[in-house]
């Protein structure tokens, strides 16, 4: 099982200090934070309540029930004050008290954040408290939510947005698989907990595939309309734009011409779509050679949907006509390896994170992205506050990486205006014998294979 172990040094840390706190904790709805928080309340004196979709009236009295039951106490007001005046740790213990999906409740009714302003401040509880707010929307928790909260928004102490977890912790998390494999695991369901527990690390990619995503009574077999639906409606929009995304339709232009929507509209939803983090507006590194960049690009950036409206989607009738095998061999199977091919990306721009981290890199990066040419791109870019650059490709789909590809990378270097203290070749197959004779010769070209990564 992954496990968010950082978060729960975090946490710990708060804890632990002296005086009350508000912890906000967010992220989407399969970033699986009850499990951290369970993980987290184990041994500790803790009161637990999960906000739902209720009238104001109709939630205050789930909570006055969830406090009479927990503490064995009958509530005689009717206000949030009384029920928070009544938890207790029953020592000098800091008591933990957890609002889950807080939003449902602060919605509909505000006086319940100045209730735990109150505890907080100790106006109802005396003895030391953590409140932990937490919440599976994103949007809200992004847009909208200060206008519900006002300057009291200021009062919370810590904010923690849960992230997918890195390749890194797929790595770890799936140590028999190889690094071909882990790519493709990563390339699939990403860094999504939901699913990175969901997958059975005995099995093969294709197995797992089958039994999960293209079989029927599979776990994921109905999440990426089970996913979108949880922040957006009119599915049949956001679906049709998803899907001409999948299929290399990168501007708007390209999708209005594909989808037969106007500007306009695929602008709004596609602003709500990276609002939920499944899709985003790909901004090219910012070098002197901005003019010779491409720009509105917009890519998925959730690898499941990803994965689902490029192979899936569109062949959904043969999800029932065909065994789970027999579809992954004919939808899948062939052109899998290309499409992992932006993923080999990430992977390598987080080995370059990982050298950067621990003091291996010629320069310290504060900044790192993607240049996006007319004519090339430059796959990994690195740079300093004093504006020295590291640089990389990554080759996926080829043979092997060729001296060819580096002299077009020069090439697209001089179109981006900025020379490299550092050029990284990453390669998942081999390298030319040329190349390998540059390193040798040249300190500052740096080749990276699949055993090094």
């Amino acid at each position: 099982m992954v496990q968010r172990t950082q978060e729960l040094k975090t946490l710990q840390t708060i804890y632990e200090s002296a005086g009350n706190q508000i912890v906000l904790l967010s992220g989407h709805g399969r970033c699986e934070k009850e499990d951290l928080i369970l993980a987290f309340c184990k041994d500790k004196k803790h009161f637990y309540y999960r906000g739902k979709n209720a009238s104001k009236e109709l939630q205050l009295s789930f909570l006055k029930e969830e406090v009479e039951k927990t503490y064995e106490v009958k509530l005689m007001k009717n206000s949030y004050d009384e029920c928070f005046t009544r938890i207790k740790s029953g020592d000098a213990t800091k008591l933990v008290v957890v609002i889950d999906e807080f939003q449902n409740i602060v919605k509909k009714d505000k006086s319940f954040f100045e209730s735990i302003l109150n505890l907080k401040n100790r106006r109802l509880y005396p003895g030391p408290v953590m409140v932990i707010l937490a919440n599976s929307s994103l949007p809200w928790t992004r847009s909208v939510m200060d206008e519900f909260l006002g300057e009291a928004a200021q009062n919370i102490d810590q904010v923690m947005e849960l992230k997918e977890f890195s390749f890194l912790d797929v790595v770890r998390a799936f140590p028999k698989y190889d690094l071909p494999d882990a790519v493709a695991l990563y390339g699939i369901v990403g860094g999504c907990p939901a699913y990175l527990n969901a997958w059975d690390k005995n099995k093969s990619i294709r197995d797992n595939v089958c039994d999960l995503i293209l079989n029927p009574k599979g776990a994921l077999f109905s999440e990426a309309e089970d996913f979108i639906g949880l922040e957006l409606r009119e599915l049949s929009v956001y679906d049709t734009i998803l899907y001409a995304m999948a299929m290399g339709n990168e501007k708007l232009n390209d999708l209005y011409q594909t989808t037969g929507y106007s500007r306009a509209k695929i602008s709004v939803y596609l602003k709500n779509l990276a609002a939920f983090d499944v899709i985003e507006k790909v901004i090219s590194f910012e070098t002197g050679g901005w003019d010779n960049t491409k720009k509105g690009i917009y890519r998925i950036k959730n690898p499941f949907l990803h994965f689902w409206f490029r192979f899936v989607y569109a062949n959904q009738s043969a999800l029932y006509a065909l065994s789970p095998q027999a579809f992954y061999d004919t939808y899948i199977k062939e052109e899998l390896h290309e499409y992992l091919s932006s993923y080999f990306v990430k992977v390598c721009r987080e080995y370059v994170e990982l050298l950067n981290m621990i003091g291996k890199t010629p320069i310290r990066i504060t900044s790192m992205g993607t240049w996006i040419g007319k004519e090339g791109t430059i796959d990994v870019i690195g740079r300093s506050m004093e504006d020295e650059y590291v640089v990389g490709i990554c080759n996926w789909k080829k043979e092997k990486l060729t001296f060819e590809d580096y002299q077009n990378l020069l090439y697209n270097m001089k179109q981006a205006k900025l020379h490299a203290k550092v050029t990284y070749l990453f390669s998942a197959t081999t390298f030319e014998q040329r190349l390998m004779e540059l390193e040798k010769e040249e300190s500052t070209v740096v080749l990276v294979d699949m055993k090094e990564l």
